[in-house]
């Protein structure tokens, strides 16, 4: 090989590095600072730099495999490939991470057969424009397949109240992952009764979105839920019990609600009133901006027990709430005793409420006579009747005298251990006056008192009036008909003598 053929080779090696150098340094695209306003721009110039990076430095391992470049030639190739694919990458998934989106499907209020109130939320990604987004960038490669620009990961659900407090258990939900296309739902239990909640969601790199919505009722069950709080009540034969009742739709089907009362005995009453148990009402309607609604069953005892109605056992029934249109289908609604698995069976909304009929006695007090008229030293005796006229026993029956200062009392008996029902007890009061006692009327208050259930109850008071008469004298009236008689008997004498003359 001649020096001048060397010379010339050596030449077109320097040529072809210093070409190689220019074209490599052309490929470097650095960092544009609008890039960060405009992602979608940036990803595009991001792109067109990351493929000329490669093509340069496939292009520069063909010529170092040739012995045509340096080591450190294909090395700065690469780093300059590596940047731009770095580069390529973060704007890629800048422009994935802003696209991201969630929507809610659905927010369905039920409620189960607990009696808990739970939410049905469903939640898709809403992202998008996967396709379009792909085409308007022109990108088909690895890179963005890898990246899944169609998944949302790390989804956090939870529900709040308007005081930003979180009501739902559990407290915060987690979906993995959230395809595009393919919703999920995720179920909470309402730890606050709501119609209306915020759903607070995390996403993907940490970004949040906040939505209040107006729950949804379930349009594949047609029921009202109903509940109250005093739902076992003790009540006195006679008398009225009031149960407060809570009727929530949480049908999509119907409105319009008919209330019954079912297993309660003939013997009780019932009627079903609004919320100031001032309107009787039979149904209830609810609209779209009242789906609750509040109302007070009255039920009433007799005055007696009876067949039916047990002394102190529990009386269980139910309050049913049934579409209207679906009222034919039960037509012996009334006639049988319905057990909780057949109105479960129904689909309805219903409560069970229990009635405990509870007696009372009541104590009257009869007196035949209650003035007596009396000398001094006499004692005044006054019968008295107990009559338990209630429908449960009294016990412990004290009886209490009140009599003026200084008089003696005698009370039998005292105290009357037990009175049932109709039953009588004769009460002797007797009452002596003192020595020096002065002439006139005088009053003894009479108290009666006892329990029936552990309650008091007491009699109606009675006054006693005794009267104290002054004592007769003998001798002075034994003078004074003498003093008469002689009177008498002179002014005839004198009289017949005058008749003479």
């Amino acid at each position: 090989m001649s020096k001048s053929f060397t010379l010339r080779l050596t030449l077109v090696i320097i040529l072809i590095g210093l070409f190689s150098a220019a074209a490599t340094a052309q490929t470097y695209n650095p960092f544009n600072q609008r890039d960060d306003q405009y992602r979608l721009l940036g990803l595009k110039r991001a792109k067109e730099a990351f493929e000329v990076a490669r093509t340069e430095y496939d292009r520069q391992k063909k010529l170092f495999e040739k012995e045509l470049i340096t080591q450190a030639q294909l090395d700065r190739a690469r780093m300059i490939f590596s940047d731009a694919e770095v580069n390529y990458q973060q704007s890629l998934l800048a422009v994935l991470f802003e696209k991201q989106y969630i929507s809610v499907f659905s927010a369905i209020k039920y409620h189960s057969e607990d009696g808990t109130r739970h939410v049905r939320l469903t939640l898709a990604n809403t992202s998008g424009g996967t396709e379009e987004f792909r085409k308007l960038i022109n990108i088909d490669d690895e890179l963005f397949r890898t990246l899944q620009p169609d998944v949302i990961n790390n989804v956090y659900a939870s529900l709040l109240n308007d005081d930003n407090a979180v009501i739902g258990q559990p407290y915060e939900c987690k979906i993995s992952m959230l395809r595009y296309g393919e919703p999920q739902t995720v179920d909470f239990t309402l730890l606050q009764d709501v119609d209306a909640a915020t759903i607070f969601l995390v996403y993907g790199n940490g970004s949040q979105r906040s939505i209040k919505i107006f729950l949804q009722k379930d349009a594949t069950v047609d029921m009202v839920a109903v509940q109250s709080e005093q739902f076992s009540q003790e009540v006195d034969l006679g008398n009225s019990a009031y149960y407060d009742l809570t009727l929530e739709l949480f049908s999509g089907v119907s409105n319009t609600y008919s209330l019954e009362v079912v297993n309660l005995p003939r013997q009780i009453s019932r009627v079903f009133k609004s919320a100031s148990r001032q309107v009787s009402l039979r149904q209830v309607k609810f609209n779209e901006s009242s789906r609750t609604k509040q109302a007070v069953l009255e039920i009433t005892l007799p005055d007696r027990a009876g067949s039916e109605v047990l002394m102190d056992e529990s009386v269980p029934f139910y309050v049913l709430a049934i579409p209207n249109q679906r009222k034919a289908e039960i037509p012996d609604l009334h006639t049988k005793t319905w057990t909780e698995t057949e109105l479960n069976e129904l689909e309805i909304g219903f409560v069970r409420l229990e009635l405990l009929p509870r007696g009372k006695g009541k104590l009257a007090v009869r007196a035949p006579q209650l003035f007596h008229s009396m000398l001094a030293g006499e004692t005044a005796e006054i019968t008295m009747e107990l009559i338990n006229e209630g429908s449960r026993r009294l016990d412990y029956i004290e009886i209490k005298a009140d009599p003026p200062l200084n008089w003696t009392k005698s009370i039998s008996p005292t105290i009357v251990p037990a009175l049932d029902i109709g039953e009588e007890k004769k009460i002797v009061l007797a009452f002596t006056p003192p020595e020096d006692i002065a002439v006139g009327k005088y009053e003894v208050r009479i108290e009666t008192s006892g329990l029936t259930n552990g309650q008091p109850v007491t009699g109606s008071d009675k006054i006693a009036t005794i009267e104290i008469r002054a004592g007769s004298n003998i001798v002075g009236t034994a003078l004074v008909v003498l003093f008469i008689i002689v009177i008498v008997g002179g002014v005839i004498t004198y009289g017949i003598r005058l008749s003479r003359r």
